[in-house]
């Protein structure tokens, strides 16, 4: 729990990778090159947003396979990969793959529903299977199956010149037990934890009841809470459960006066949303937090969610330039984080 003399002991950053759509390449490069920026700065994780048909990250796995060859030591995730989107042996396959390319790096995160905009892409994405695909939790379970190397084939032995083994190849065996899930509800922080998964919580809540007063922080800490009950429960065994916290968080420290400006007015637009939850999901958002590294330091102390998680990956804002981004993960690394007690490695 960081309190004010307990350290924070994993230090990470999500971005979504925006690009042109009329020239996708400088957008990638940015977006790894920000990720190598992260290894340096002695960041332990850099986790990215998946943003199908969008001007967004739509492969996270290839970046992921091309980060891993860039660097050696940083860990590398998904916060978090909708698995409507997926074929679950498919996505098991590749993130097998790309683990063993990084070393043991990858972190998957994941979530279940259907997918976004559902019925402007079912047709391109499920042409004939759209009504009877299961967007449940069985979705992940099916995958976590595969990934830990369970029957995904009847067959296994020789078949001409051919070898087939009955389970997703390559296996990387400790890649499951470096699967997260993405819960944003008391029900599925609860499953997460009865599942045996690591938890990401994010910048979204779903709060209980229709009734305010709406705090943030007390809701998101009482769904942390709930997922460790049930996960000590569920697996005794194991211990405590993953728990990672994914705010924005906007250090000004080192900012020029017109990204100040900027950022003052990025997050000023975001702030109505936090005052009562949103659209027909009712999802209350979190407020970004802007200032200096010793100011929102004193913020996230006073967060409740904050105050039962030891890892966090603050998440990047969404349409800032590559040298804004360059600015607020040097200053995270540098001046946020050891506010929070955490050390490069």
């Amino acid at each position: 729990m960081p309190l004010p003399g307990v350290p924070l002991e994993k230090l990470g950053f999500l971005t979504i990778g925006l690009f042109d759509g009329a020239d996708p390449g400088p957008g990638h490069e940015s977006t790894l090159q920000v990720i190598e920026l992260g290894e340096r700065l002695g960041f332990d994780s850099a986790w990215l947003r998946h943003r199908h048909v969008q001007y967004g990250i739509s492969s996270p796995v290839a970046i992921m396979a091309a980060a891993s060859q860039r660097t050696s030591r940083i860990e590398l995730g998904t916060a978090v990969t909708p698995l409507g989107w997926e074929n679950p042996l498919r996505l098991a396959e590749d993130l097998a793959t790309v683990d063993v390319l990084s070393g043991g790096r990858i972190n998957p995160g994941v979530s279940v529903g259907p997918p976004m905009r559902w019925d402007d892409v079912r047709d391109a994405l499920y042409p004939d299977t759209a009504d009877v695909e299961d967007f449940s939790y069985e979705r992940v379970l099916r995958f976590l199956r595969f990934v830990r190397g369970e029957q995904a084939s009847t067959f296994s032995g020789v078949q001409g010149i051919e070898t087939f083994s009955s389970r997703v190849e390559p296996h990387s065996p400790g890649l499951a037990s470096r699967v997260w899930y993405g819960a944003g509800s008391l029900r599925s922080a609860v499953w997460t934890g009865e599942t045996g998964l690591n938890l990401l919580v994010s910048s979204v809540v779903k709060p209980e009841g229709d009734d305010g007063p709406w705090d943030f922080g007390a809701i998101q800490a009482e769904q942390i809470r709930a997922y460790r009950t049930a996960f000590a429960a569920a697996h005794p065994e194991r211990g405590a459960g993953r728990v990672s916290q994914g705010l924005v968080v906007v250090p000004t420290d080192s900012a020029t006066a017109a990204q100040r400006e900027k950022y003052a007015a990025y997050v000023e637009s975001r702030t109505a949303r936090t005052a009562e939850p949103q659209g027909p999901a009712r999802l209350l958002f979190a407020r970004d937090l802007l200032g200096t590294s010793d100011e929102i330091a004193e913020q996230l102390y006073a967060h409740e969610g904050f105050r039962e998680v030891s890892e966090v990956a603050f998440a990047l804002p969404f349409s800032f330039e590559h040298e804004d981004y360059v600015q607020i993960l040097t200053d995270i690394a540098e001046r946020l984080g050891p506010a929070l007690g955490w050390s490069a490695g």
